[in-house]
């Protein structure tokens, strides 16, 4: 330090300014890593098929943003009662075909939930990818080499995620 050094107003109000600054500036990182995740990082999810495996995979992503549900069946069946999967996320938009929530929701959806019918699994999957969705899939993934390859194919074009749940883990 000099002898003659003189701490200036101004001086003495950018040093502390810039300590402040990194005590409330935080990367996002650090903060998720004490349990908490910002809001910006979180992903705005759409679920189709929320009934049985569909409603247990939404209640593991409920951290997430659950923007769209779409499932054929809104009463109750021996299989699901889709309305309470309804009411557990009530901002969320509702629809009976995956098609027009696609289509409606497609700009602000980052990752798709499917667990639908089986033989309804690839296709409902691979329109996803091809709007630049990561995609979760229950199995049986697809019922045909040529839809796997198709899938896989896909993925890689559009560079997203995707991953198959069976039934208690994921692969």
């Amino acid at each position: 330090m000099k002898k003659n050094s003189k701490i200036t107003r101004r001086g003495f109000i950018g040093t502390t300014s810039a300590a402040a600054a990194g005590f409330l500036i935080v990367p996002s990182n650090t903060i998720s890593g004490l349990g908490h995740k910002a809001p910006s990082d979180k992903l705005n999810i759409a679920g189709v098929g929320i009934g049985g495996m569909g409603k247990g995979n939404l209640q593991r992503m409920a951290g997430e943003n659950i923007v769209a549900l779409g499932d054929v069946e809104w009463g109750k069946n021996k299989r699901a009662n889709v309305a309470e999967v309804f009411t557990s996320y009530p901002a969320a938009k509702k629809y009976y075909d995956w098609r027009k929530m696609y289509d409606e929701m497609g700009k602000s959806i980052d990752a798709v939930m499917c667990a639908t019918a089986d033989h309804t699994h690839a296709i409902i999957s691979a329109h996803a990818i091809t709007l630049g969705k990561h995609v979760y899939t229950q199995k049986p993934l697809t019922h045909s080499v040529y839809e796997s390859r198709l899938l896989t194919k896909l993925a890689a074009k559009y560079k997203v995620a995707t991953q198959m749940g069976n039934q208690c883990s994921s692969a």
